[in-house]
């Protein structure tokens, strides 16, 4: 079902976009990953699902650098990130590569996060233009383009607080994709919204598997992770329980643990 732009990717290599391996991630005492492998490969939707506190959202973190783990290897396009130091003393070694990579994965998050202080326009164009350097022309251009393509260009010179749940999200969906990231990371990105609101985020992240882009959502919504996902990764506990294509997780779940999460979780 992925377009053109699926196939010129993976014509591109098959290095995978995100690889981890073995990675664990504590706070203090408190083990939160406690050895998980992940890969999103290019072109691919891969879906997060799992009890609150099941560690998803810190794997997403983790992923994106904005947490620091204690063991385990993250590479980013076949690259490595360096590290110093071992256990609750590890950190990334070189700020320069985490600063490259970082932008390279935008992160969209469950409470939106616009400045409320720039206009929806202002807010799309912050990051290219103050991070990247981009030409300011340049750049309006494109964040124009892409919240026309979130269905709300009419909304550009308006005020985050002007905006419903829904469409500020979508202005953030924008101002992620104006950044042209290698994969776009999606923290619940519906979770606080009401179900009307809801599917009209829904619709856009649809949209954007369809065209083929790398993600990785974090997500509760079982019925979007079964429509839009290739791989689905159901986390206990800190650990991977089960994984695989949503047909089959959905379908046929192999663990006890898993039966009984879709049981809570899943319309009937």
């Amino acid at each position: 079902m992925k377009d053109t732009q699926q196939s010129q990717d993976q014509n591109a290599g098959d290095t995978p976009v995100i690889e981890i391996r073995d990675l664990h991630k504590s706070y203090g005492e408190l083990e939160v990953l406690k050895g998980v492998d992940l890969v999103a490969p290019r072109g691919h939707v891969v879906s997060l699902i799992g009890s609150s506190g099941s560690g998803k959202s810190t794997l997403l973190r983790c992923a994106n650098l904005l947490e620091e783990s204690q063991q385990g290897e993250i590479r980013f396009e076949g690259e490595p990130i360096q590290w110093r130091g071992q256990g609750l003393s590890r950190h990334p070694a070189d700020r320069k590569q985490v600063t490259r990579i970082r932008t390279n994965l935008s992160m969209v998050f469950q409470q939106f996060n616009l400045w409320a202080h720039m206009t929806i326009l202002q807010n799309v164009m912050e990051a290219p233009v103050t991070v990247l350097k981009r030409d300011r022309a340049e750049v309006e251009e494109k964040a124009r383009y892409y919240l026309d393509k979130v269905g709300i260009g009419d909304k550009c010179d308006m005020w985050p607080a002007q905006l419903s749940g829904g469409q500020q999200q979508r202005a953030a969906i924008a101002r992620a994709l104006c950044m042209e990231p290698r994969a776009l990371l999606f923290d619940e990105p519906t979770s606080a919204l009401d179900p009307e609101l809801e599917q009209e985020v829904v619709k856009v992240i649809k949209d954007l598997a369809a065209e083929g882009r790398t993600m990785i959502i974090v997500t509760h919504d079982m019925r979007m992770a079964g429509d839009v996902a290739d791989h689905v990764v159901f986390l206990h506990q800190g650990k991977i329980e089960e994984e695989g294509p949503p047909q089959e997780l959905f379908g046929n779940p192999k663990t006890e643990r898993l039966q009984q999460f879709l049981s809570a979780t899943v319309p009937s």
